[in-house]
């Protein structure tokens, strides 16, 4: 009998292509979406799901049951407050932390026993190296702090006997149909338009993964019953200023990039990298370099 897994955020960037992985493994999948939501990036494979509404702000009675009446047997939980620009800071990050532990609480009622969770690198202490899992954790942003505290929270469960729980940290990722908002999309756009483009000096490393390679960590999590913590990496620094700079080479238009010309964000350090090892072990490797 095929795994019946609850995909939360299923119709997001990530979400809609692990929803797709799931299915070509043959499992059964049901979303969770807020009412309204017209599963645009699931279009294409919306009769093989299931449509659970509910919101995780205000996760009710009703949402309870239609949870109970799917019964899943394992949950992907990626559903959290994104909006760029505004995600790192913004309260809303507490809406998403409790909800998410309503959602917990509901998963263990219906006989829910495996939960996969999103975390982030930003739950790490700044380091000048490639970060494992063991190393400290010191969030610098109410965004970090909210998955850590989500993370402790399914630890303690986990230790509990109560589920069986594994979290995936991602580092920085790219691929289509991210929002446009974002930094590489944003470049793209902009050359592609003839824009100027105003960059910050772009001396900050970071750890970039393809969005088909981030899905197919969290289903490789979900298929094995892993547990504990994994990075979701691709183990390559890289400076901005080196992926911009490719981007701008591959369009012919390096000239618009105008470094030095943004400020740094408030939260910016220099160096995030990850060590995927323990994720590799699984047998999960990337498909796709930059």
């Amino acid at each position: 009998m095929s795994a019946r897994i609850l995909v939360t955020g299923g119709s997001g960037f990530i979400g809609a292509r692990v929803v797709r992985r799931l299915l070509a493994e043959g499992c059964t999948v049901a979303v969770l979406a807020v009412p309204g939501d017209p599963l645009s990036r699931l279009r294409d494979v919306h009769a093989k799901i299931e449509v659970l509404r509910g919101d995780l702000r205000e996760f009710a009675q009703h949402d309870r049951a239609s949870l109970s009446g799917f019964a899943p047997q394992c949950c992907i939980h990626l559903a959290w407050y994104a909006e760029p620009g505004k995600y790192l800071h913004g309260t809303e990050n507490l809406a998403s932390l409790s909800g998410s532990l309503e959602l917990i609480d509901a998963l263990l009622a219906c006989g829910c026993k495996q939960l996969v969770g999103a975390g982030t690198c930003a739950e790490y202490a700044n380091q000048s190296r490639r970060v494992t899992e063991s190393d400290p954790t010191h969030p610098e942003t109410l965004y970090a702090s909210s998955k850590l505290g989500l993370a402790m929270v399914g630890e303690q469960l986990a230790a509990r006997g109560e589920i069986h729980f594994a979290w995936g940290r991602i580092f920085f990722l790219y691929g289509p149909g991210e929002d446009r908002r974002r930094a590489v999309p944003a470049l793209i756009h902009a050359l592609l338009q003839g824009r100027p483009f105003a960059a910050s000096a772009g001396t900050q490393v970071r750890d970039y993964l393809h969005v088909d390679d981030v899905a197919s960590g969290f289903v490789r999590l979900a298929l094995a019953r892993a547990t504990g913590i994994y990075n979701i990496s691709s183990g390559t620094p890289i400076t901005v200023q080196e992926l911009m700079r490719t981007v701008g080479q591959i369009l012919g238009k390096e000239d618009l990039i105008h470094f030095g010309k943004a400020e740094p964000r408030a939260w910016d350090p220099p160096h995030i990298c990850g060590d995927s090892s323990r994720l590799r072990s699984l047998g999960w490797g990337p498909q796709y370099d930059l």
